[in-house]
Parts: structure tokens; sequence; C-alpha cells
């Protein structure tokens, strides 16, 4: 891209905006890996269910913590040859696949809990500039464009993920049983796999992939100019304090949304190995595994349904739009994730998780599209971090508190969790229906 930027976007063709998504394919592998086997590796560690969603906190304080100060930071980065955000996405890129190496090899849930949270640092220095990376470099005509090719590749690598601890026992011979730190073999592999290809696919799009060097002429003048007492936090603050209404509307939307996909993975895979299958992490393990395989073969379906869906989204935000693209999608995830409770028969997850699916490919993208065309361009790092407060809060909460939730009220049934993940996503799209507006330049 030129250095003589100004201003005007040019129309992207299809392998440009290929090779600047290309990244979330990596980052997405690793990301998938936690989610569908950290809960079991804690209870293989000896942790019991009611346990597992403090143990995840370690995901939304770190996004919580680093995503808006990446944001910010890479906001007043910029390198002649590496860009603003492509910096940031090879250093966490890094320090990600170190941590996905480590991770299996944890003996102790402390252990395990303490890398996890190493590992969402890196990730979330990774991820958060993605987005921002998107509306950087896209005219608004192109942004749903480029966030469903995002979800694309977010729902390829989901898919090659869930099925990778099966697949290495199928294919590749490798054992389910146990390690020196009582971790699966087969799982262990799967995230020395995915080290390798997260690294790999973001160094693609760190070497293929260029940025728009900053319109504004004075742009250096202007960032050494700094307000007495202005730093990094009263710059967050600020931001939060002046968020745009359609954002502050979307974030009402994630807010609802988000709790609860994360009591799908908090359980979902846990809950169809022992209630389902009927297996026991200590007493029945291989039976257990077995379970875990299944829910991660029909987690695979849904992202696999995720990539599918996600050639279609411009097609349905051309017709319908995009808030109703949306609310549509919520509402058949979450009747999805409801059935899941009042199944009997294995095969049946299949049904339930290809509903998941659909939302999780507008999950991924249209919030993302909707937001990025009413916030300020020279802000948007930072608010794409802040943005993101609506996803990590509500984990937080759920971390917090429901643990006590599924000991005394839910009598530690994992499938009601999922249910209850069901209903939120419903009132998410009911509510994305009320008061979200459509147009671009909404207020």
């Amino acid at each position: 891209m030129s250095t003589a930027y100004t201003g005007i976007k040019p129309r992207l063709s299809f392998w440009q905006i290929w090779n600047m998504c290309f990244g979330f394919f990596g980052i997405q592998f690793g990301w998938s890996l936690q989610m569908g086997n950290m809960s079991a590796i804690y209870e293989f560690l000896g942790a019991k269910p009611e346990a597992i969603p403090g143990l995840w906190l370690a995901a939304p304080m770190t996004g919580l913590i680093v995503q808006p100060i990446i944001g910010y930071l890479s906001d007043r980065t910029w390198h002649p040859r590496w860009g603003r955000r492509r910096p940031f996405f090879l250093i966490g890129a890094i320090l990600s696949s170190l941590a996905l190496f480590i991770m299996p090899n944890s003996s102790a849930v402390w252990m395990a809990a303490g890398t996890l949270w190493i590992l969402d640092s890196c990730i979330n220095i990774s991820m958060e500039p993605f987005r921002a990376f998107v509306a950087d470099n896209l005219d608004e005509k192109q942004r749903s464009f480029g966030y469903a090719m995002q979800s694309m590749f977010i729902g390829a690598a989901s898919f090659i993920a869930g099925f990778l601890p099966g697949l290495l026992v199928n294919w590749f011979g490798v054992s389910r049983e146990k390690g020196a730190g009582g971790i699966p073999q087969n799982i262990m592999w799967s995230f020395y796999i995915g080290a390798i290809v997260f690294f790999g696919a973001v160094l693609y799009t760190v070497l293929r992939s260029k940025e728009y060097p900053p319109s504004d002429p004075d742009w250096k003048e202007k960032k050494k100019v700094v307000k007495s007492g202005e730093n990094i936090f009263t710059e967050i603050f600020s931001a939060i304090a002046n968020m745009p209404g359609q954002m502050k509307r979307l974030a009402l939307v994630q807010f609802l949304t988000w709790p609860g996909l994360f009591l799908m993975w908090f359980y979902y895979s846990t809950g169809v190995a022992a209630d389902i299958f009927g297996g026991d992490a200590k007493t029945n393990s291989e039976v257990y595994t077995k379970g875990l395989e299944h829910a991660n073969n029909t987690s695979a379906i849904l992202n696999l349904v995720t990539f599918a869906f996600s050639f279609t989204i411009p097609f349905w935000v051309g017709t319908i739009g995009k808030k109703l693209t949306h609310t549509a999608c919520l509402l058949i995830g979450g009747l999805g994730l409801i059935s899941v409770n009042f199944i009997q028969e294995p095969w049946m997850l299949y049904v339930s998780m290809s509903m998941v699916g659909i939302a999780w490919a507008s999950i991924l993208s249209m919030p993302y599209s909707m937001l990025a065309g009413v916030i300020p361009q020279e802000k948007m790092g930072i608010y794409m971090g802040i943005f993101n407060f609506f996803i990590v809060l509500p984990e937080i909460i759920a971390s917090l508190f429901f643990g006590k939730v599924m000991e005394n009220y839910l009598d530690n049934d994992r499938l009601m969790a999922v249910l209850i993940g069901g209903v939120l996503l419903c009132t998410a799209g009911i509510v994305c229906a009320l008061i979200v507006k459509e147009s671009k330049t909404a207020k």
C-alpha cells in the first residue's frame, strides 16, 4: 500500500482480504484447543465441577486489562515496514505458541490455571488488533465481507481443532492414556500442533499484508501533544465516557450474548461426557474421554457450519440488513443450545451445534461490522478493545458467581447450565431487534 495514502481506501481484492485475515486461523486454532479442552484438563487434574468457572477467570481478567491497552498502543504505533497492528500480531503469536507448548504439561490445577492466565494475555496481544486491522484497511462497503472472512477462518480453524484429539487417536495411533502429569497424550499433542499452527498463520499475515500509513501529515506532532496528567488510563476512561450511542446499544447485546457462550464452553463438553455418555473423569476415564471427543466433534461441526454460513452473511446483510441478520442468527443459536438439555441420542447434538454455528458466524462478524462505522478512525484500536469489555465483564461475573449457582441451585447439572446459555442468546437476539439501529451512521 502506498506511503502516499490520502485517506480514501481503494477496494481490495479477495486475496488481499484473505491474506490480512488468515492470521485469525492460527489465533482461533489455539483458542479453540483451549476452549474445548481446558475444563477437561482441570477435571483430569482433580478440579470439581463447581470450581470450573473460577478457574476460567484468567480469560476475562486478561482481556479486560490487556485489550484496551493493546488497542491504545497500536493506535499510536507506526513503522514504515511493519505498520501499526502487525508488530502486536507477531509478538503475541510468539508468546502464545510458547504457552501452548507448556499448557498440556501442567501437573496440578494451579499450574494449569497460571498457564491459562499467561496464554490468554498473549492471545489477546495478537487478537485485539486484528479487529481494528479490518476496519483500518477496508471501507464501509467491504467491512461486512472482511469480518465474514475472519468468521470463515475462525470456523475452519475451530472445525479442525475440535476434531484434532480424535484424529490423532484414530489416524495416527496417539494414545488416550494419561501422560506423566495426568493429561491424555492425544490432548497434549493437539496443543503442540496448535502452537505451530498459531505462529505459522500469524506470520503469514504479517509477511503477506500491508497497512495504510496515517493520512494526517501532522500525526507525529499531534501524538507528542499530551495534556497535563493525561495517560493511557485517562484516555481509556475518556473513551468509555464518550462511547457513541450505537456502541452502547451493541454493548448491551454483547453483554447478554457472551455469558451464553461462556456457559457452553464451561460445561458443554464435560456435560456431554458425564450426562449423555455416563463417563467420569476419575472412575471411568476412557468413556469420559470418548464423550469429550464426541462433544469436540459436534463442536467441530458447529465450526464447519460457521465456516460455510460465513460465505452467505454478505447476502443476508444485503437482503435484510445487519441488525435483522444478527437477530435471526442469535435466536437460532439460542434454540440450539436450549435443545441440548433434552437430547438423549448423541448424534442429535450435531443438529443442535449446527444451529449454534449459525449464531457463532454472526457473533464474530456483525457486531464489529455495525460498530466500525460509528467510531473515530484514529481511535479504532482503543474502541475495539473497550468493546470487548462487554465480552469479558459477563465472563468475570459468570466465573465468580456461577459456580455457586451450579452447586446450590442446579445440583451441578452441566447441561442445565448450557440451557441457561441458550436462553441468554435468545434474549440478546430480542434486544438486538428492539434497540440496535440499522444505519451505519447511527448515533
